[in-house]
């Protein structure tokens, strides 16, 4: 039973890591049930009608490997087109998204927590549910990062389907201050718990979800949810300092900047805010050049790295996330990313529910509404990372935030290993972000005050004498547990 560090976005996930840690589960079993429950109660941020990527460094020190479990595009037998429309919010400094039945993709974070649970957990896959269907049946609060989207979108995205208003509006159309309750949600939660992951596949539930889909316009269907594969590749690897970290490899766009700006930062005290904005500027205005619209993301990918490798100076001249992170005092560490998008607004009847919206989140769909063929990955922000360093130490870091997800996890590492502060300290500390790099209107956006608009940091480390250390945002409402597996917390 090894010890286990937890960073959770709020109290309710972090007692469920708790709950599978003392029930002798290591960092995958307990980070899995951390995020299933984030799946209940972080209405607007993440469902499970989700895609994630799960990153894990083994205990032995092996290279990590990272699930990818992200959205696929639906319409294998369907005709593209139809079942959305528009809008314009000022959340995220403001963006438009497509909403609706068609904007909904194939969903894959449950398929691939099974998928690492298969290769790494110990803890029976019915007990790492357990706490998230506990949590559906009480009824649950909206926590401060869904009540902050809410007040930007409750009406527009949230409020067209019966069901989704009803859940979180009071009578007079104002936010829920209230229980959420989604009896069905219960129901289906129970189902993955008995069949597993493929229940959201296959069988009743899957078919409730692209019945309904299909029946508003959509064009998710039966044949793409069972066509669904998690996927299972080397994580992306870069050295800084002594750390060997393991982030998201292509086709997540994600963990490629994660990788270019750390090495573009190494050597530079993270207070350099000039040489930080440079760095942002460079890598972001290049993936907004090349890497989004790339036929090629791995190879563009290894070119645009190799060239940072060769010459930095030629480098620089030239969007809504839940994240959990654990780390075991075996070595072993786990980072989690999970995105239902912005949400197409519709709880798929019967089941609880909210359906994702990742074909309309306009950033990840560079060749536009329904441009992909079926069945290949949709793009990504996330990069859910993980290290291993020579004196045994091990971390595990990731954030939510869109397209501020790479620029926050950069900045800890950076403060971390590179500016000697202490995890917290490094979490806590003010970020800058270059908003829509490369464009005439681009922003440089610095920290003043604490903002969720800057992301939510969770990270969990391992000492090189076994002793766990665990820091949460304190941007949104981060939660973070420290269990001995032996002898209670």
């Amino acid at each position: 039973m090894p010890d286990v560090a937890i960073s959770a976005p709020n109290e309710a996930a972090a007692d469920a890591g708790e709950q599978i840690a003392l029930a002798g589960g290591n960092a995958i079993d307990s980070a899995i049930a951390t995020t299933l429950v984030t799946m209940v109660n972080e209405v607007g941020i993440v469902s499970l009608s989700s895609g994630g990527f799960i990153t894990v460094q083994p205990p032995d020190g092996s290279a990590p490997h990272t699930v990818d479990g992200w959205m696929d595009m639906p319409g294998r037998d369907r005709a593209l087109g139809g079942g959305t429309w528009d809008i314009y919010t000022d959340y995220g400094g403001g963006v438009t998204v497509t909403i609706g039945a068609g904007s909904v993709a194939c969903h894959g974070s449950v398929a691939a927590f099974g998928e690492a649970h298969q290769r790494w957990g110990s803890v029976p896959w019915r007990e790492l549910v357990a706490p998230a269907i506990e949590v559906a049946r009480g009824g649950f609060q909206l926590g401060t990062a869904s009540r902050f989207y809410l007040d930007y979108v409750h009406d527009d995205i949230f409020g067209w389907d019966d069901q989704s208003h009803a859940a979180v509006h009071h009578d007079d159309g104002t936010i829920s201050t209230g229980l959420v309750n989604l009896p069905d949600l219960v129901g289906a939660l129970e189902l993955i718990a008995e069949e597993g992951p493929s229940a959201l596949h296959t069988g009743d539930l899957a078919r409730l979800i692209s019945d309904d889909v299909i029946d508003r316009g959509g064009i998710l269907g039966p044949a793409d949810l069972a066509a669904y594969r998690p996927i299972v590749r080397p994580s992306l690897m870069s050295t800084v300092g002594e750390w060997q970290l393991g982030t998201n490899p292509p086709p997540s766009v994600g963990g490629v900047c994660v990788a270019a700006m750390l090495r573009l930062l190494e050597d530079h005290p993270s207070a350099d805010v000039d040489h930080l904005v440079r760095v942002q500027r460079a890598v972001l205005g290049h993936r907004l050049d090349t890497l989004d619209h790339s036929e090629d993301l791995e190879r563009d990918a290894a070119a645009f790295l190799e060239l940072i490798d060769r010459d930095h100076l030629a480098v620089l001249e030239s969007g809504s996330t839940a994240h959990v992170s654990a780390t075991d005092s075996d070595g072993g560490a786990c980072a989690i990313t999970v995105s239902s998008g912005y949400s197409s607004g519709m709880i798929a009847k019967g089941t609880g529910i909210w359906l994702n919206n990742c074909l309309g989140e306009q950033e990840l769909n560079a060749k536009g509404l329904h441009g992909l063929a079926p069945g290949t990955r949709l793009l990504s922000n996330m990069a859910p990372t993980v290290g291993h360093h020579p004196d045994g130490s091990s971390i595990a870091i990731g954030s939510p935030g869109a397209d501020r997800i790479t620029t926050a996890i950069v900045q800890v590492l950076a403060g971390f290993i590179n500016g000697g502060l202490g995890l917290q300290d490094a979490v806590n500390h003010p970020r800058v972000h270059v908003h829509r790099a490369g464009r005439p209107d681009e922003d440089v956006k610095i920290e003043t005050t604490p903002s969720m608009y800057y992301g939510g940091v969770g990270v969990t480390l391992r000492k090189p004498d076994g002793r766990l250390v665990a820091a949460a945002d304190p941007r949104r409402d981060g939660a973070v547990r420290l269990v001995h597996g032996r002898d209670g917390v």
